[in-house]
This record gives structure tokens, C-alpha cells and sequence, in this order.
């Protein structure tokens, strides 16, 4: 299996390239329109045939690539099941896979930073998208987000993985590149009480309250990107 992080310094996006050695297959995760000649370029170095091109959600601090990448090469653009997106070739649900050659690619619901997120399992990584941050998490108040989900979402769901999991993020400000799911149960201060002797989990009711208290700007291209990631990244942006 080929895989390779990518990045946007912008909007400090992370994309995830896949590919099965074999046939030559390949899959992206989370692009970024800006960055669709550089995904092009690669994947022609490469040899590579992009198959599906992936989201973890409806993004609002950059626009999908996935349009003009499917105009390019024809692959499917794949968004998780109740995105409000009716552009996408498929809507994939919770435990739905994507296989290509002896890849497979996992789908795990992780909603509460929105209402429709997934995160991607293949083999021991995880690609958690903005449900889980390396030491953080995506915020929750835009976007149908809620709190209390997340915390769901990521306690029954991602730390219940196998602690060597490795994890792979949507974004990252602070130059981490990968961490494993043992290492943000112990250190990730927005779910672990660091400050507690036993430092255990945040309770739900504290986490919920930690969030809301956190009062962030919204991203400075969410009215731009939202609709146009509804539309699978059609917009009047030039590349």
C-alpha cells in the first residue's frame, strides 16, 4: 500500500493519498482545490489511477477539489451518508467500505463537529478528519455541530480503537503529522482532565461545557465554502 499526507499551508488541510501497489488504484481524502495540480502531478509521477476522491465532511475553511478531480479523471466523489450533498456519485454510511485490490477503506460515523462526519479506517490508520486532532478536536458550533456527539463520537467510537491505531488529521496548526489513538486518550487536553491526578477523561457534561466556552471566529472562508463543497466544489475560484 502507498500512502502519503499531504498538505496546504492555507488552510492547513491535510490530504491523504491511498494507493494499492498492485493495480495502481488510488484514493484521496479530503482535497483541496488549490492543490488539485499538485494531486495531479503526483498521482501521474505515480502511475496512479484515482478511483474515488473522499470527504470526511462538508468542509467550511476550504473548498473540495472533488469536482474538477472527477471533470480530470473521471473518479467518484465519495461524501458521507446525510451530507447534504446531492452532487456526490455516492453517500457512503457508517461501516461501509471502499476496496480497491487488497485495500480497504472503513467507514466509522463520527458526527458532532457536523452532522454528517466519518472517519477512515485502512489497516492501522485512521484518517479522523476534523473529529479528532492531534492534542485537540474540531469545534462544534456552526454547521449542525454539537458537543456532546463529539464526545460520543470520539469516546465509543475512536478510543475504543486499539491504542497503536495510528491517527491521521484533518487539520494540524502546530507542524504534528500523526499520533496514535493511546496517545491522544492520555494527553488530548480537550478529553483528558490533564489537570486531575488520575488524569482520566473529561466528563461528557465538562467536555460539552469546554467547548462552548471556547468562542472562535468562524473560519474566514466558511461562506465561500460550505455552499460550494454542497455543490462537490464547483465554484467561480480559479485554480
Amino acid at each position: 500500500m502507498l500512502f502519503r499526507q499531504l498538505f496546504d499551508q492555507e488552510s492547513c488541510t491535510y490530504t491523504y493519498l491511498i494507493a494499492d501497489t498492485d493495480s495502481k488504484a488510488a484514493i484521496l481524502v479530503d482535497s483541496v482545490l488549490e492543490q488539485v495540480e499538485r494531486d495531479l502531478k503526483l498521482l501521474k509521477e505515480l502511475g496512479l489511477t484515482l478511483r474515488y476522491c473522499v470527504e470526511t465532511h462538508v468542509h467550511a475553511d476550504h473548498i473540495t477539489g472533488a469536482d474538477k478531480l472527477r471533470a480530470v479523471t473521471g473518479c467518484l466523489g465519495i461524501v458521507p451518508s446525510h451530507a447534504q450533498v446531492s452532487c456526490a456519485d455516492r453517500h457512503i454510511a457508517d461501516g461501509e467500505h471502499l476496496t480497491l485490490g487488497a485495500i480497504t477503506l472503513t467507514a466509522i460515523a463520527t458526527p458532532g463537529h457536523t452532522d454528517s462526519h466519518m472517519a477512515y479506517q485502512v489497516d492501522n490508520r485512521v484518517l479522523t478528519g476534523d473529529a479528532l486532532f492531534i492534542r485537540g478536536c474540531g469545534r462544534t458550533d456552526f454547521q449542525s455541530g454539537n458537543a456532546g456527539t463529539l464526545y460520543d463520537s470520539v469516546t465509543q467510537r475512536l478510543f475504543t480503537l486499539p491504542d497503536t491505531a495510528l491517527i491521521y488529521p484533518g487539520h494540524d496548526y502546530r507542524g504534528h503529522t500523526v499520533s496514535t489513538i493511546g496517545e491522544e486518550k492520555r494527553w488530548n487536553p480537550r478529553f483528558v482532565n490533564l489537570e486531575a491526578t488520575d488524569q482520566g477523561l473529561r466528563d461528557r457534561q465538562s467536555f460539552i461545557k469546554f467547548m462552548t466556552d471556547l468562542n472562535l471566529p468562524n473560519p474566514k472562508k466558511m461562506m465561500e465554502a460550505v455552499p460550494a463543497n454542497e455543490l462537490c466544489g464547483r465554484a467561480t475560484v480559479v485554480v
